[in-house]
């Protein structure tokens, strides 16, 4: 973690990625605001050290986000790190998924993202610094039955990220995109009902959130703008960009 980092905000603080970040930078000294909706998580996290304050947030809600954004800036200080990691995972498929499950689902994973960028990034840009970590998905680049929707959010988001980092290069604001597999969080727990989400994780082949953490804390400290953590992750990313019928027929075979 960077030495410059005073004052963080993390979304989807109260758990799972975004819990263990929070936890981490408040354990190194930053002043850590943890926004997420479950304010019962909340307070229990932000129990757990006296540099982490609790911001309940919907993300989805630009509203809510220039107001929370406002308070963090007035109370703790100048924002010097975003972690958005703010989302959520409902599976299903699409012929049976209620349509305004899909679209709420789009509201919080993509909008969330367009939300607080556009209201944190102009703060960065107006003093030459800081530091945006977007939590995409391999999942934006390798579909599945059962993850239509949720595949389309994280797509969403991975191209938004991109064109935002060559946007913004030469701005003084380092922005990393982290494209992780699936990870071993309380996330999953809205999609195990899919077969083979639950075989990974009965089988213990769901990434480490900790394992996760420790690559992207290596990717900025080296300025990357682009993560892949672990073997899968890349493999992945390879085969959908070569062999889009063989990556289908592999992830048909394991549903």
């Amino acid at each position: 973690m960077s030495t410059d980092v005073k004052i963080a905000v993390v979304t989807g603080g109260a758990s799972g990625m975004g819990r263990l970040t929070a936890l981490r930078l408040a354990g190194c000294g930053v002043k850590v605001a943890i926004l997420d909706m479950n304010e019962e998580a909340l307070a229990s996290t932000a129990a757990e050290s006296d540099n982490l304050t609790a911001y309940r947030c919907d993300v989805s809600d630009l509203k809510q986000v220039r107001e929370v954004i406002e308070q963090v800036e007035t109370s703790l200080g100048p924002i010097d790190q975003l972690t958005h990691c703010a989302a959520i995972m409902p599976s299903g498929s699409l012929i049976d998924m209620p349509a305004d499950l899909i679209t709420k689902m789009m509201s919080i994973n993509y909008n969330g993202t367009v939300h607080l960028t556009k209201v944190v990034l102009p703060l960065m840009q107006a003093r030459k610094r800081g530091l945006i970590v977007i939590y995409g998905s391999i999942a934006g680049y390798v579909m599945a039955p059962e993850l239509g929707a949720y595949n389309a959010t994280k797509a969403a988001t991975n191209a938004f990220a991109e064109v935002l980092i060559h946007e913004n290069r030469g701005s003084g604001v380092h922005i990393l995109a982290v494209n992780p597999p699936m990870v071993n969080t309380p996330l999953i727990d809205q999609a195990v009902q899919t077969k083979n989400i639950r075989e990974s994780r009965e089988k213990g082949r769901l990434a480490s959130p900790d394992f996760i953490v420790d690559e992207v804390e290596k990717a900025i400290a080296k300025g990357k703008e682009f993560l892949y953590p672990g073997a899968e992750a890349k493999i992945l990313t390879w085969l959908r960009r070569f062999f889009p019928g063989l990556l289908w027929r592999i992830i048909k075979a394991s549903t």
